[in-house]
């Protein structure tokens, strides 16, 4: 089999790098890729949204296997491109996409599917959300931009003061663009998040085990919102009861909801949930593999992952044996460059991922890397993802930061504290 995988982040050098891992597998591209995937794969300089690119491309290579890895390009309909060329994708359609693509969308089908989430207001202007917000009394909410912002179109607001601030950042300066087109104010949850990856071919689900991402920049749950500092599964806060009710009261309603609203979703679901006093709440879909999760939870799975991805497209999940999985836990702490997630500088050379590499139980997966002739330099935000097993959570983040501390570039930078919320 020849399988393309589409995108240029952790992500999609954790899939590659799984991918090449399968008997049935000859060859594995990446398009765009990264320093990691031109060593764990074939590179191929095609952005990940030039959508006729990569279906000529994929057409020319007798490609077998197409996997997606970012929303951005799932929200332009690259697997509809794909399919109508013959060629086997995994990912949802553009139409179902949008159960991240829009967040308006994705509020507006939970209250149908009558699946629990934060209550909530969209509005389209910023004005409209000004006017709701001063009539309101003073208490923590959120304001999310309706499209993609590539994960910080989320403001978390403890006055209201401060949502009126995000309100105008987002529907009246346009910091974030056209996902500003339209926006959510919600209520602010209080609790543990969670996030559960499930992988679907519309009539059947198997759920991963849980993972726990770190969205915020500093240690101790501070500062700005990130794409994500790192994440470690399993996490305990999910418990085998927790994660049957997730699949009852939150997965199976929404498979069902997407279908009837004629949009049937094949692919990655991935609930970002918050554990509440009042229960279990979705914050957020994402209809991919989240980055960093795919890290710690890739790193766990023995099975097949070409198996899996081939049975989603076939609509054939039933028919594959119960996923295999390493019992130690998994810990990926994220390095990233001086500045993020602001502005940052890129081109700095990077220093010992040799001997990081040479650690046991533990892979480094590059998200913003490239090649400088024979040097791995940065390019990009997020940097590196460390990812390190052990026979508990303990010892897995042992193993990850050992090898971060290899590793070295002017103004790298990681959190301390990934993974200590499982000894909480």
């Amino acid at each position: 089999m020849k399988v393309l995988v589409v995108g240029g982040g952790g992500r999609e050098h954790a899939l590659a790098w799984k991918i090449k891992q399968s008997p049935r597998v000859e060859r594995v591209f990446v398009a765009p890729g990264n320093a990691g995937t031109a060593i764990d794969a074939e590179n191929v300089a095609i952005g990940d949204a030039d959508v006729p690119a990569l279906v000529k491309f994929a057409k020319d290579n007798a490609i077998d296997l197409a996997v997606i890895g970012p929303e951005s390009s799932l929200a332009v309909g690259i697997v509809d491109a794909l399919s109508a060329a013959g060629i086997k994708a995994f990912g949802p359609s553009k139409q179902a996409a949008e159960l991240e693509a829009s967040k308006v969308f994705c509020k507006n089908l939970l209250r149908h599917a009558d699946v629990p989430t934060a209550d909530f207001r969209t509005f389209r202007d910023a004005a409209s959300a000004t006017a709701y917000l001063v009539e309101r009394e003073d208490q923590p909410m959120v304001v999310k931009a309706d499209g993609l912002a590539a994960g910080k179109g989320v403001i978390v607001c403890e006055t209201k003061a401060e949502a009126l601030e995000a309100v105008q950042r987002i529907a009246g300066d346009r910091e974030f663009g056209a996902a500003g087109s339209q926006l959510v104010v919600e209520e602010r949850l209080v609790g543990e998040e969670a996030s559960v990856l499930a992988i679907t071919d519309g009539r059947n689900i198997i759920t991963l085990p849980a993972a726990q991402d770190h969205k915020a920049a500093y240690d101790g749950d501070r500062g700005p919102n990130t794409g994500g500092m790192g994440a470690y599964s399993p996490a305990p806060l999910v418990t085998p009861a927790l994660l049957e009710q997730i699949q009852e009261r939150i997965l199976v309603p929404t498979i069902h909801q997407m279908k009837r609203s004629r949009r049937p979703f094949r692919g990655i679901l991935y609930a970002g949930l918050m554990v509440t006093k009042h229960g279990i709440k979705v914050l957020e879909y994402n209809v991919r593999f989240g980055d960093p999760e795919c890290q710690p939870i890739l790193m766990r799975l023995q099975s097949d992952l070409v198996d899996v991805l081939e049975a989603t497209v076939d609509g054939k999940l039933d028919e594959i044996a119960p996923l295999v999985w390493d019992e130690r836990p998994a810990v990926c702490v994220v390095m990233a460059s001086e500045g993020y997630p602001g502005k940052y500088q890129t081109g700095r050379p990077i220093r010992g991922l040799e001997q990081a590499a040479a650690i046991p139980d533990v892979k480094v997966f590059h998200a913003g890397t490239t090649l400088k002739g024979d040097q791995v330099v940065t390019n990009g935000g997020r940097v590196l993802g460390v990812t390190g097993l052990g026979a508990t959570i303990a010892q897995a983040k042992l193993q990850a930061y050992t090898a971060v501390k290899q590793i070295r570039w002017e103004g790298a930078w990681c959190r301390k504290d990934i993974s200590d919320k499982a000894h909480a």
